[in-house]
This record gives structure tokens, sequence and C-alpha cells, in this order.
């Protein structure tokens, strides 16, 4: 082999190494890609899950839309032995029927500050419009501290409905029994007074 033929092998050689160090180089930058490629949308997806996890578990904080169909009374409640009565008056002020409608409350735990969700159904069944109806709860007066109207649902709609808000009924004043007190007048043979130092007595 010729000095020629020596240098056009080791151009060759050389050419065919740069080729496969290139080669190399590509495959590893197409494989990081797509490397980086699945985990963002692995990661977009785990994303996606976490928030609709979070949002079905979340209680529904939306305002409801459109203008309010039905006007909303609390009543002060009402205290009977260890119970509480909580109830009011509702009525639907809309062009429309509206059917199984519920209220629904936010109670604030006494022993801890926590919170609970109850629904108080509306009878009648179905409000015509103009038509009013009436929802009552009883609770235990020691579990609660305090009771918050947060929204207002239909049988056929989910969704919570738009509503107005007003004091209703007041709580009826406690009737105090009434006592009559006799206070004795001292016998006149014995010559006493009423109220004396001796005699002590209250006069109303």
């Amino acid at each position: 082999m010729s000095l020629l033929d020596s240098g056009n092998f080791d151009s060759g050689a050389e050419t065919q190494s740069r080729s496969m160090v290139l080669f190399g180089v590509v495959a590893a930058l197409l494989v990081t890609g797509l490397l980086l490629a699945g985990y963002s949308v692995l990661r977009k997806r785990h994303q996606q899950r976490v928030i609709a996890s979070q949002q079905a578990k979340a209680p529904q904080t939306s305002e409801p839309k459109g203008p309010p169909k039905v006007q909303i009374l609390v009543d002060e409640a009402l205290l009977k032995g260890d119970q509480s009565l909580l109830g009011g008056t509702v009525k639907n002020i809309s062009s429309e029927n509206l059917n199984d409608l519920s209220v629904n409350l936010e109670l604030i735990r006494r022993k801890d500050g926590g919170t609970d969700r109850v629904s108080a159904p509306i009878v009648p069944r179905q409000l015509s419009p103009q038509q009013e109806g009436r929802y009552s709860l009883q609770l235990h007066a020691a579990d609660y501290v305090s009771v918050r109207l947060a929204g207002l649902k239909s049988g056929a709609n989910p969704t919570l409905l738009a509503f107005v808000a007003g004091a209703g009924q007041k709580r009826p004043a406690e009737k105090l029994e009434s006592k009559t007190i006799i206070v004795g007048h001292p016998n006149s043979s014995k010559g006493g007074f009423l109220n004396t130092p001796d005699n002590p007595g209250r006069v109303p």
C-alpha cells in the first residue's frame, strides 16, 4: 500500500467516525426530546387529575347567575328544651313553577368551630309563581353555635338558584310567670307596725 492510499484510508475512517459521532448525538437528542415530551404529557395529565379531584371534593361556591327566583325569609331560632328549631318562609318570585326546592344551611359546630352542611326541604314541593312555602329543621342546641343560609337548590336543577334573603319572624317574647306576694298586717292588739326592726317585711 502506498502512502497516498494510506492517506485516503485515514481520511475515510475519520469521516466515518465523525458521521457515527454525529449520528449518536442526533440519536441522543431525539431520545431526550421524546423523554421530555412524554414527561410533559404525563405531568399535564397528573395536574388535570388533581384539579378534577379537588373540584369534586370542594363544595360548590360559585354564585348563581341570573335574576333572583326566590325570596327567603329566615325566622329567629326557637328554643324548646334542648332543641333549637330553625325555619322560615320561601316565596316564588319568578314567573315559572319551581319543584323540589331545598334550603342549604351551614352550621357552625360549638366544640371545634367546624362547619356542617344540611338541607331542609320546602313544603309544598311545588311552588307556583307568588306562592309561599316553609322549611324547618330541628337540631340539638348544644351542638351548634350559629347557622348561615348557604344557598337554594331545586331537585330538577342541581345548580344553585339565585335568591334574595331577609329577616323573618321574630322570636316570641318569653312570658314571665307573675307571683303575688301577700304581706300580712301585724296584729293591732299588740300595737305592731309594718316593717319595723323587729318585724321586717318587703313592701312591693
